[in-house]
Formats: structure tokens, C-alpha cells, sequence
């Protein structure tokens, strides 16, 4: 699916995750670029993170080999974090940045910062944004990919394909959630569409909870768990739900309250 993907990394526990992960995305004679931007120009704290960070270099040739993947690791040093991943990812010329949600490491809470919103909103190329369960690398039963209108973004409809074919075939199940109306009992289910991309189960919810930015988390949460979870790839092709909704605000939510495996691709 892409020839090069960059991985920016913030720890060493997110490196071997991250490329067994993205290999599961190269074409065969692709590449992993792996890239760690330690975030301060300050000489003795570069000093001392430059030193430490062969705890991530080492790794990354590590999992490389055991994959027999390509991975190019760098460190690098900057006060802008964004600025240095979108500065590498277009000299590198690559077709995809895959990272994790992160924030600033002093902080408990892992979505304080900006370095997502930098990414999402100024990368020249294909962003995937992984939440920890995505990383865990278990076997999923199924593939899920909610819409807002329908069919699906053919982009995250190929995304959960490349995906299925590495876990052995796994069904892939669009999931249209509009806008039509409440049953008796609240928002429903209907539908009974194919489980390999060729047609749709439907998740209807009132016009109210969709028209609402902060239920859309709540809206893909819902007509996941009618389908009993598994992974979800959630496409950022969607613009009618008042414009694009793949934001680091969504995202957070979204991770919070999902209880599986989460993708979120934006092209």
C-alpha cells in the first residue's frame, strides 16, 4: 500500500509495536523510516537524550531484521516537534506518517500538546493515528469502518482490506451511520450488508446526537459495539458532518471511550 511510512516515536516501548504494525502496510520492496525528535535544542539535556536514545535505535534494527523489513532510524533535535516530523516526512518523500497519540511526556495526561494537530492538519501525505490497543498486535475478529455517507471513503475501505489480508482473511464490515431517524427505543441498527466491503450495515441515529461534534465519538463507539467490536478504521475522507471531523479533539475522544483496537486514517 505505501512504498516509505514515517514513524515518529516518543519512547522506546512504541518502536518494535510501531513497525510490526506499519510492515503490515509496505509494498514488498518498501521502506520504515523511524524518527525520534528530541524536543529541545538545550545542549546538556540534547547531550544526555542523545545518549539514551540508542534505546531506540537498536530496537528499530532489531525488529526490522526479525521482519525482514527495511527501517532507517534517526534522532533528531528541535524545539518544534510538528515542525521537524513534517520537515523529515517531506525530504524523506514519504506516502505515510503512522504514530500514536501523544502529548507532553511531564504530563499524566497523554493528549495534552500539540503534535498531533500539527501533523492532521499540515502533513503532504496519508496520516495514521493509532491508539495503544491498535499496537497490541492480537488477532481481530473482524474489521470495522464507520461513515457518515455512504459508501465508506474508498481510502480506509483499502486501508481495512490491506489490514484483513495480514490477519488471515478477517471479514471487513462497513458500518453507514446517518441521520434518518429513532426507533421506538432510540437510535438502532438496521441493515444486514455484506462483510467484505460491498455493502453496509446501517447505524441510525437522530438528527440531534449526529449533528453534534461531540457525539461523533459517541456515534462510532455505539454502532461498534452492535457489531461486537474488533478493529476499527476510521476514515478522514468525511466532510459533511460540518466540515472534516478527524481533529486531535475527536481523536482523544474516541480513544477514551473505545475499548478495542482503533485506526484513524487521514488522506
Amino acid at each position: 500500500m505505501y512504498k516509505r511510512i514515517l514513524l515518529p516515536v516518543q519512547v522506546a516501548s512504541e518502536v518494535e509495536p510501531l513497525i510490526r504494525f506499519a510492515a503490515n502496510l509496505l509494498d514488498t520492496d518498501g521502506e520504515l523510516r523511524l524518527l525520534h525528535v528530541i524536543p529541545t535544542t538545550t545542549m546538556p539535556q540534547v547531550a544526555r537524550e542523545w545518549r539514551a536514545s540508542v534505546n531506540i535505535v537498536v530496537p528499530a534494527h532489531e525488529a526490522g531484521a526479525a521482519l525482514d523489513v527495511r527501517v532507517e532510524p534517526e534522532v533528531k533535535a528541535a524545539a518544534d516537534v510538528p515542525g521537524e516530523i513534517l520537515e523529515s516526512a517531506e525530504t524523506a518523500g514519504v506516502e505515510a506518517i503512522a504514530m500514536t497519540l501523544r502529548g507532553d511526556r511531564r504530563s499524566r495526561n497523554p493528549f495534552v500538546g500539540h503534535t498531533i494537530s500539527g501533523v492532521l492538519h499540515h502533513a503532504p501525505c496519508d496520516v495514521l493515528i493509532l491508539n495503544r490497543l491498535a499496537l497490541a498486535g492480537e488477532r481481530v475478529p473482524r474489521i470495522l469502518v464507520p461513515a457518515f455517507r455512504a459508501p465508506a471513503a474508498p481510502r480506509a475501505l483499502r486501508l481495512a482490506q490491506e489490514l484483513s489480508a495480514r490477519h488471515g482473511g478477517v471479514p471487513v464490515l462497513p458500518l453507514e451511520i446517518s441521520d434518518r431517524g429513532d426507533g421506538p427505543d432510540g437510535p438502532r441498527a438496521e441493515g444486514r450488508g455484506r462483510a467484505d466491503g460491498r455493502g453496509a450495515k446501517r447505524s441510525i441515529l437522530s438528527t440531534g446526537l449526529l449533528g453534534r461534534r461531540r457525539h461523533l465519538a459517541e456515534a462510532i463507539v455505539a454502532a461498534a459495539h452492535r457489531e461486537r467490536f474488533g478493529l476499527l478504521v476510521v476514515g478522514g475522507e468525511e466532510e459533511d458532518v460540518e466540515g472534516p471531523f478527524l481533529t486531535r479533539r475527536f481523536l482523544e475522544e474516541l480513544f477514551r471511550a473505545a475499548p478495542c483496537p482503533v485506526v484513524a486514517l487521514r488522506v
